[in-house]
C-alpha cells in the first residue's frame, strides 16, 4: 500500500467517548470508527488486522480437522422456541418481522442451526466424530456496550461444534480444541489464562475460558500463587480455614444498635471485627424468598447460589418484599426465628459467637451460634477473596482481571435432546449425540491485543497480525533517488510476500514517524540522504535504536529477522 494512493488517516487528539486504551488507539490510528453505541465500522487498516486474526484461526481449525461452513444471520424465531432458549435471551435478542408478519431474530448464537446441519449427516455411530465451524457476525442487544470492541452489539465470532457418539469421543474432541485454542492465542502473542467457568446460558457439563489478562477486564480471574489452579470468580473455591480460637459458645443476647445498618457501621458501634458478623441476605429464587447467610466480610456468589438450588433466576429481594415477609428493614434481618428457608454458607459452620440482625429495627444479636437457628441447606455460596487458600495446594490465591476472548464447553446432550438429534449405536439402539461448543470473539481478540501491546506512542502489533509488517518512510519525496530506491524496496519486498506500506506523502518526516508508531508497524525503513551511499536506516517499533543497512542486503536482513520472529 502506498499512502499517496491509499485510504489512510490518523487523529492527533484522543477519541471522544472511548474509555479504553484499545478503543482510543484503534480510533486514533484510523482502524475503527464508531457508528453508534456498540456498533463500529472497520476501516481498511483495522480490517487487515481482523483478517489476519481470522486467517490464524482458520489455519488452526484446519489443523484440528474442522470443516468451515456459513450460517445465516436471519433466523426464524421458532427455532429458538423449539430449543427453549427464546426466553433465556429475552431482550438481548434483536427481533424483527417480515412482510408476512413472521418473526425472525438476528442470530445471537447458532447451536440450533449447527444441530440442523449435523442431522443431515448423522444416522449411526459410524458418522462421527466430526467438527464444523463458522466465522460470522452475531447480534446481541447489550444493555451497556463499553470499552470499544470489547462489549459490542454486533461482533464477529468463530463458533465450532463437535459431534460424538460417546463420552470418550467428546473428551477427545474437547481436548483437541483445547490445544488448538492454545496454539491460536500463542500465535497472537496474547498474555492469557485458561480458567474454569460457569456454563451459564449455554449449559452443559464443563466450561473453560481463555482470558486475556487486562486491568479493564470484566471478569475476575482467581489464580494460585504456587500451582496451576485457575478459575473464574463465579465458580472459584477455596479451603475453609479452621477456627483457631475454639471459643466457648455463649448464649445469644439482644443489643441496641440505633441507626446502624451496614456491617461496617455495626462493627464500629460494637467495637468488633467484620469477620465476626454474619449477613442475612434475602433473595428471590424463582419467585420464592430465601435467606442466605454469609460472613460479614464476604460477598455472596449468585452463580453458586443458583447452582446449589438448581434455580433459573436469582435476584436480591426488594425492600418491600423484605418488610412484608420479615416485618423489618434491610440491615436488621437475622436467622433466629426467621420464617424463611435458610441457605447457609459452609464457612459459617466454623464460626462461634457471631453477630447477626435481630429482625427488629435498631437491634442486633451477639453471641449467635449455628445451633440457635435451623438451616435448610448448607453449601458454598460465597465469593473467594485474595489470600484465601487454594483448593488444590493450600497456598494463597491471587486475583487478576481478564477479557474473555474464547470459551469451550462440553455441552453433552443438552441441545441434541431438545432438537431430537439421535444416532444408532452398534446394538442398533437410539442414543442422543454428544456435543461440544468452542467460541472465539475476533473483535475482542483484536481489542485485547491492542490493550496488551501499546505504549505512549501508540499500538505495537505483533508481526503475525500487524496491518503491515514493514513501513518505508521517504524523507524527501521530491528526490528522484529516494523515491526510486523506496519503490525498489517496496516492490521487492512485496514479491517476497511481505506486507509493506510506503509513506510517499509530501509530509514532514516527524509526521510520518509518528503515524507509523501510532498504527503499530513492527519494522520501519527510513530512506534519506544516506541513500546516495547505498545506506538505509532500519528500526523496530519496540526499540528506539537505529541500524544502518546496505540497500542490497536489506531484503535478506528483513527475511532473516522475520524468520527469527516466527521461531
Amino acid at each position: 500500500m502506498k499512502l499517496s494512493e491509499g485510504f489512510f488517516y490518523t487523529l492527533k487528539e484522543d477519541a471522544k467517548n472511548e474509555e479504553s486504551i484499545s478503543g482510543n488507539l484503534l480510533t486514533r490510528s484510523g482502524m475503527i470508527k464508531k457508528l453508534s453505541n456498540g456498533v463500529y465500522i472497520y476501516m481498511p487498516l483495522g480490517y487487515r488486522v481482523l483478517s489476519k486474526i481470522e486467517k490464524i484461526i482458520q489455519e488452526e481449525m484446519d489443523k484440528a480437522g474442522c470443516n468451515q461452513l456459513a450460517m445465516p444471520s436471519l433466523i426464524p424465531i421458532d427455532i429458538y422456541e423449539a430449543s427453549g432458549r427464546k426466553d433465556n435471551f429475552g431482550k438481548n435478542m434483536f427481533s424483527l418481522k417480515d412482510r408476512y408478519d413472521r418473526e425472525y431474530a438476528l442470530g445471537p448464537t447458532h447451536e440450533e442451526l449447527f444441530v440442523m446441519a449435523a442431522s443431515m449427516k448423522i444416522r449411526s455411530y459410524k458418522d462421527m466424530p466430526f467438527n464444523i465451524y463458522q466465522i460470522a457476525s452475531k447480534y446481541r442487544d447489550e444493555t451497556r456496550p463499553r470499552y470499544g470492541l470489547i462489549r459490542v452489539r454486533e461482533f464477529k465470532m468463530k463458533d465450532a461444534y463437535s459431534f460424538d457418539a460417546t463420552k470418550e469421543g467428546l473428551d477427545k474432541s474437547y481436548q483437541k480444541m483445547y490445544e488448538a485454542y492454545k496454539n491460536i492465542f500463542d500465535r497472537l502473542k496474547l498474555d492469557y489464562k485458561i480458567v474454569k467457568a460457569d456454563t451459564g446460558v449455554m449449559g452443559g457439563e464443563l466450561s473453560e475460558e481463555y482470558q486475556a489478562v487486562s486491568p479493564i477486564g470484566e471478569d475476575v480471574l482467581v489464580l494460585c500463587s504456587n500451582c496451576d489452579y485457575s478459575s473464574n470468580l463465579e465458580v472459584s473455591e477455596s479451603i475453609i480455614k479452621e477456627n483457631p480460637t475454639q471459643e466457648e459458645m455463649l448464649p445469644y443476647e439482644e443489643v441496641y444498635t440505633p441507626n446502624v445498618k451496614t456491617i461496617k457501621e455495626v462493627a464500629n458501634y460494637l467495637n468488633a471485627k467484620e469477620d465476626k458478623f454474619v449477613k442475612t441476605l434475602i433473595y428471590n429464587v424463582d419467585n420464592k424468598l430465601v435467606a442466605c447467610l454469609i460472613k460479614g466480610d464476604r460477598d455472596l456468589n449468585e452463580v453458586k447460589l443458583r447452582k446449589l438450588l438448581n434455580a433459573k433466576e436469582v435476584t436480591l429481594a426488594s425492600s418491600e418484599d423484605i418488610l412484608n415477609k420479615v416485618n423489618t428493614t434491610i440491615g436488621y434481618v437475622g436467622p433466629i426465628n426467621l420464617n424463611l428457608p435458610i441457605i447457609m454458607d459452609s464457612e459459617i459452620s466454623n464460626l462461634t459467637n457471631f453477630v447477626t440482625g435481630a429482625n427488629k429495627e435498631n437491634y442486633h444479636y451477639k453471641n449467635v451460634n449455628v445451633k440457635d437457628f435451623n438451616s435448610t441447606l448448607i453449601g458454598d455460596i460465597k465469593n473467594v477473596k485474595e489470600g484465601d487458600l487454594c483448593p488444590k495446594c493450600g497456598n494463597s490465591l491471587i486475583f487478576k482481571k481478564g477479557i474473555e476472548v474464547g470459551n469451550i464447553f462440553k455441552l453433552g446432550d443438552k441441545y441434541s435432546k431438545s432438537l431430537n438429534l439421535k444416532y444408532l449405536d452398534k446394538d442398533n439402539k437410539e442414543n442422543y449425540v454428544l456435543m461440544g461448543c468452542y467460541g472465539i470473539g475476533l473483535d475482542r481478540v483484536l481489542a485485547a491485543i491492542a490493550e496488551q501491546h501499546n505504549d505512549e506512542k501508540g499500538l505495537i502489533w505483533p508481526v503475525a497480525v500487524a496491518p503491515f509488517t514493514i513501513g518505508i518512510s521517504v524523507l524527501d519525496v521530491n528526490s528522484d533517488e529516494e523515491i526510486s530506491k523506496a519503490n525498489y524496496l517496496y516492490n521487492e519486498l512485496t514479491k517476497q510476500g511481505i506486507d509493506v506500506i510506503l509513506d510517499d506523502r509530501n509530509e514532514r518526516i516527524g509526521v510520518k514517524f509518528k503515524d507509523f508508531d501510532l498504527i503499530g508497524i513492527p519494522y520501519q525503513i527510513v530512506i534519506g540522504k544516506k541513500i546516495s551511499d547505498g545506506i538505509v536506516e532500519f528500526k523496530q517499533r519496540t526499540n528506539s535504536e537505529t541500524k544502518l543497512l546496505k540497500l542490497e542486503k536489506t531484503i535478506d536482513y528483513i527475511k532473516e529477522t522475520l524468520t527469527k520472529e516466527q521461531m
